[in-house]
């Protein structure tokens, strides 16, 4: 069971990493879904592995990092459903 939450860990800190890449050299929007969907994985992996080592600030953080993705993504697609319905009464 160790392994696996280690295993959690690495993978978050890599996708989160992976993420900021994107971002950092104009591979991906900020607001894309892309760069939404991999701060999420990475936020619960590491909600996983803080957990488990108890490390509750970093924990509490990555919450609010999944949060802030889910609600972006929502936002977007509420969005573009919205749009869609504009333009299919055109």
């Amino acid at each position: 069971m160790n392994m696996i939450i280690e295993i959690a860990g690495w993978l978050g800190a890599g996708f989160s990493l992976y993420a900021f890449f994107l971002v950092s050299f104009n591979k991906s929007q900020g607001n894309s879904n892309l760069y939404q969907y991999l701060n999420a994985i990475a936020a619960v992996l590491l909600i996983i592995n803080t957990f488990a080592h108890k490390a509750y600030p970093s924990m509490f953080i990555n919450i609010v990092w999944v949060a802030i993705s889910v609600s972006s993504m929502l936002h977007k697609n509420r969005e573009l459903s919205q749009a869609k319905k504009a333009y299919s009464k055109v």
